[in-house]
């Protein structure tokens, strides 16, 4: 059977790779820092540092996986853009890269951003729009981006980069958008937002992680976007929400001040995905805002959330 290490496996994405996972026949060895999740059939938690070395190599050493998915990163919302600990991933991946291929892995795919692109372009394109990144998060990213593929390409080890666009769904940081708009409004409360004119590739993360796990499963190499192709705006999302939930009436578009620097408009190109490894976006927009609606309505009325 081929075993995977799942990085990240608690979070945002990673949660939502699990199931695919599965279905497409891996055992699944699921890394957490904390405390493991509720117990999840068909995976096995496994607790560790990864920004530890010796817990790295204690961990490829005793787990011997032939497949690699790394997605664990810091990603504090208003954070992770400029924090320090961009590096310490950055150099934890390339080493965890090294190890992993060094104890007889086959196959990595690990997460990267559209941070990576330059925005003034607008439509990124694999083939076309070149990486600028702007901020540490993103240069960190392409850095272990170019490492990546420079090693695979060297060692001949089969791996590919996963560049993921905008998210939402179960499972996210009630800081970010999507969440916090919707328990606002749940709550009776204000949602305030910025003007929203800005264009985006909004994504559900079950979408996600289905092309990262596709991507993960396939033969293919090199750098590939996870994305829709859609382009939607901000404030159209927050429209929506307030429709869903019936409280329109809250929100408050325009309270918050735009950034002075917002690219007016970050949509990915899906085409080599489904060329290389017959991958697309399945769910749409409504469909998904919805559930996502439904997911945090429910965590509210079972009192998991403060």
């Amino acid at each position: 059977m081929k075993r995977v290490l799942l990085t990240g496996a608690s979070g945002f994405i990673g949660s939502h790779c699990i199931a695919p996972l599965r279905r497409r026949g891996y055992e699944v060895v699921a890394i957490c820092r904390r405390p493991p999740p509720a117990a999840v059939e068909g995976l096995r938690w496994v607790r560790a540092d990864l920004l530890d070395r010796d817990a790295r190599r204690r961990l490829l050493d005793s787990e011997r996986p032939s497949h690699l998915l790394h997605l664990a990163w810091y990603v504090e919302p208003g954070a992770m853009i400029s924090h320090k600990d961009n590096l310490a991933w950055t150099a934890a991946s390339i080493d965890l890269l090294a190890q992993f291929h060094e104890l007889g892995g086959e196959r990595v795919v690990m997460g990267g951003s559209c941070y990576e692109y330059d925005w003034r372009y607008g439509y990124c394109s694999e083939e076309l729009t070149p990486c600028r990144p702007d901020t540490l998060y993103g240069a960190a990213k392409h850095g272990l981006a170019q490492t990546l593929l420079g090693y695979c390409t060297t060692a001949g080890l089969s791996g590919a980069w996963a560049r993921m666009f905008f998210l939402y769904g179960p499972n996210e940081n009630p800081k970010r958008l999507v969440p916090s708009v919707i328990l606002s409004l749940l709550r009776g409360e204000e949602a305030k937002s910025s003007h929203g004119m800005q264009v985006r590739d909004y994504m559900h993360v079950q979408d996600v992680a289905d092309g990262t796990v596709a991507l993960l499963d396939s033969a293919a190499q090199g750098a590939f976007n996870i994305a829709s192709g859609r382009a939607v705006t901000i404030r159209h999302i927050v429209e929506r929400l307030g429709e869903i939930t019936g409280r329109a009436d809250l929100l408050r578009i325009g309270a918050y001040p735009a950034r002075a620097n917002d690219a007016p408009l970050v949509v990915g190109d899906p085409a080599m995905a489904l060329q290389a490894f017959g991958w697309q976006s399945a769910i749409g927009l409504d469909e998904g805002l919805r559930t996502t609606v439904e997911w945090w309505r429910a965590r509210l009325a079972a009192g998991e959330l403060k």
